[in-house]
């Protein structure tokens, strides 16, 4: 999605993927109308949580300023990788497209997640609303499009569909499918990661077991995506990329991704030690409850009802 759209080349030309500059990554940002739709919609979003934050405080209920921190961050990759440097070079540039439809797969979704947007909508909207989204988040589809194995496809589908198949090259030439496949990639990391790393309360809560065990199943996925495409014959859209861009694109895929797999299995197990933890300490609790009874009962024998 850039400023150049309308201007990719033509099949048959002979290209260069250009290389990426700093000052363009960094400080460019795209004018087309579908930037600046999305850019409309993710300040939306933001004015929402921090309004729904200030509306819960101003009820004296806390909210953790981390959680915040994470999703304010995950629209900032997610702004970053829409409308930003990136998406600048989505067309020319092969090896860039996959660091932005990565950011969207597996860095916003996670960072999302963590500020728990669907438990903060339950504690600061209306009763009336309250009840609404909970019909929803109970229904079966809700249910379905949580269970882990359609989590999982949905992931590697969505890759190994977009690079390994025509519709790559395809959605460079239309603007409008390329625009919907980067919501795509985003919905499918969310329906991935949601459940994996959030706080929210969902119709299916992944235990820690099935959690290790998808992180751990997607490193053979990822690694057969990288090495196919880094070993392709052509480029996978030869009217905009060249054969050694299309092949660092693959090296790249395929080691961010293992970079990310290390990265979640680092927070899972952070998140699986606090959780034993706060188990032992309830564990403590009920113990120490327990003996506080009993010594109490020791102390206290029951009075004698009957007459001297």
């Amino acid at each position: 999605m850039n400023d150049a759209f309308g201007t990719a080349p033509q099949a048959g030309f002979s290209v260069k993927s250009p290389s990426p500059q700093p000052s363009t990554l960094v400080l460019h940002w795209q004018t087309h109308w579908t930037s600046v739709v999305a850019l409309v919609l993710q300040l939306v979003v933001l004015a929402w949580y921090l309004r729904s934050v200030r509306r819960l405080t101003g009820r004296e209920r806390s909210w953790s300023p981390f959680r915040t921190a994470g999703f304010v961050a995950g629209l900032v990759v997610l702004a970053y990788a829409v409308e930003g440097g990136l998406a600048y070079y989505d067309v020319s540039n092969f090896t860039v497209s996959v660091i932005q439809h990565l950011l969207l797969i597996t860095v916003a979704p996670p960072l999302l997640a963590m500020g728990a947007p669907v438990t903060l909508a339950l504690q600061s909207s209306s009763p009336r609303t309250t009840t609404v989204l909970l019909k929803v988040f109970r229904g079966m589809p809700a249910r379905l499009l949580t269970h882990p194995a359609v989590a999982f496809a949905g992931l590697m589908g969505t890759m190994f569909v977009f690079f390994l198949t025509p519709v790559y090259g395809f959605s460079e030439r239309h603007p409008l499918l390329q625009t919907y496949l980067l919501l795509h990639f985003l919905l499918a990391g969310c329906l991935f990661w949601w459940p994996m790393v959030g706080k929210d309360l969902l119709p299916r809560r992944f235990g820690f077991g099935t959690r290790f065990v998808l992180v751990f199943l997607s490193v053979p996925f990822n690694a057969v995506l990288g090495l196919v495409i880094a070993g392709v014959g052509r480029p996978l859209y030869p009217a905009g990329n060249t054969l050694a861009d299309t092949q660092s694109g693959g090296n790249v895929l395929w080691g961010l991704l293992e970079v990310f797999t290390v990265a979640a299995l680092a927070l899972l197990f952070v998140q699986w030690a606090r959780e034993e933890e706060r188990k032992a300490v309830r564990v403590d609790r009920q113990l120490d409850a327990a003996l506080a009874v009993a010594r109490t009962s020791v102390a206290s024998p029951p009075s004698s009802t009957g007459a001297p």
